[in-house]
């Protein structure tokens, strides 16, 4: 194993591809050649024209001293874009701090926009400040097309007072709901890159009935201790691409759930956290969907989970054709695991009969070390068990040493090649039957390399 700073790889793919994200998410990496603004050389109607298309908060009263509130100054920059036409820039200059409150910055708009972070924006440290106002958002986009932002910048959400008050953090406190950092709804034709996001309230980006997005080179970084700080958030989405990214958080680094699908995941450092999750899904009885996933050429470190899918009991619905592909793990609990018996609940969750289905999942080429002895579990739903599950190239080991093994609760299916610890299906199928499955994934991975923008 080769050592880069506190974390370690064993996959050449990785180390050279998590190089290339630490240089280019230092927040000192910005480029002195890469004018913003470029000055027009004549006094000529098209060269003053072309100035306009960059709007920088600076010149609509923003302070960026970290004290003084700049929304007023945000939404007005923002109202002026979204009536301009054309690619619009909307600028935040390097070495300062924006300080935002809760923000609605909807569509439709006649331009397309471009947020430039260079600088860093900074939430409220008192929660307070959401009194009488929506606790879930902080900063909320809505009703977009072409929405894009970018920078060297970071987005800090400045969450402690928010995780000191959680239930998670003291039982005795009251539940209650905290902001997501940074919210898309209902966004088309997305694209999210080079930013620093940190502390979220709770969960640090959420996409939520949005279409053709890619998300790259992002940091997304919070305490382990910190509650829900989930890192992306997938929810209702369709066509979306997250890649090249590093997120250390409190809680799942990707988590994807309710009627989502087309989504590619790759290149991830994940941890500390609860890793890469599908779900939870069919809380409350509800009916959802998740397929067509890839999560591949990912590495994960000191994670509560590796890769995950998990349901509740009493829901309805299906997570299918889902691949976990070329992933390396370093000192994970549970790092194959399918649970339908999911309850994140102070109180027991009562046993029930109906389940989402869970078919077609494929885990290949997931190597590493496992921080408890059962590295595979398959715990499936009587009445609607796991079907059509595919092993291949599995080789996890106990990271203190010991015996390890696999865990197998109405699971079925077949594996291809070695794998260790030896599989717990009551049938291992046949070579035929592997093969089949090798072509429908074969079919829907070309499916899924498309471009979503």
């Amino acid at each position: 194993m080769k050592n880069l700073g506190s974390v370690s790889f064993s996959s050449p793919f990785i180390i050279i591809s998590f190089h290339l994200l630490l240089l280019s998410l230092h927040p000192n990496h910005i480029q002195g050649s890469d004018t913003v603004i470029q000055l027009p050389r004549s006094g000529s109607v098209s060269a003053r024209c072309s100035l306009k298309r960059v709007l920088s908060v600076a010149q609509y009263g923003a302070e960026g001293d970290g004290h003084h509130n700049d929304t007023k100054a945000v939404e007005e920059v923002w109202k002026t874009a979204c009536a301009m036409s054309g690619r619009i820039t909307i600028l935040f200059p390097p070495e300062k701090e924006f300080l935002i409150y809760p923000i609605d910055m909807g569509g439709p708009c006649r331009s397309k926009i471009t947020l430039k972070i260079l600088g860093t924006i900074s939430a409220p440290k008192d929660p307070e400040v959401w009194d009488g106002l929506n606790p879930r958002k902080w900063l909320y986009f809505h009703g977009l097309k072409y929405l894009t932002l970018e920078g060297k910048g970071k987005i800090n959400g400045m969450g402690q007072k928010w995780w000191d008050r959680s239930c998670k953090t003291k039982p005795s406190n009251p539940c209650r709901p905290a902001p997501t950092a940074i919210t898309f709804y209902k966004c088309k034709n997305l694209k999210v890159g080079e930013l620093t996001i940190l502390n979220s309230q709770q969960m640090h980006m959420a996409f939520n009935n949005c279409m053709r997005v890619v998300a790259s080179k992002l940091a997304v970084l919070a305490p382990a201790s910190s509650p829900n700080t989930d890192g992306i958030h997938i929810s209702r989405t369709k066509g979306i691409e997250v890649k090249d990214s590093l997120i250390r958080t409190g809680d799942d680094c990707i988590s994807i759930v309710r009627n989502s699908s087309q989504i590619k995941i790759r290149n991830i450092s994940c941890g500390p956290g609860h890793g890469i999750s599908i779900g939870s899904l069919g809380k409350n009885g509800s009916w959802e969907k998740v397929e067509n996933v890839m999560v591949s050429e990912s590495y994960l470190y000191q994670t509560d989970n590796g890769v995950r899918i998990k349901t509740w009991q009493g829901g309805d619905g299906f997570a299918s054709k889902i691949t976990f592909k070329n992933i390396v793990m370093e000192n994970v609990s549970n790092p194959i695991i399918i649970d339908q018996f999911y309850c994140d609940s102070p109180h027991p969750c009562r046993n029930q009969t109906s389940a989402v289905k869970v078919e077609n999942i494929s885990f290949i080429g997931i190597r590493g070390t496992s921080a408890t002895e059962e590295a595979i579990k398959f715990a499936c739903s009587d009445d609607s068990p796991c079907e059509r599950l595919y092993l291949e190239d599995i080789y996890l080991t106990l990271g203190f040493g010991g015996n390890i093994r696999s865990y197998c609760w109405q699971a079925h299916g077949y594996t291809n090649g070695r794998v260790y610890p030896p599989h717990c299906f009551p049938e291992t199928g046949n070579f035929l039957s592997a093969q089949k499955i090798l072509e429908e994934l074969d079919s829907y991975s070309i499916y899924l390399s498309k471009p979503t923008l």
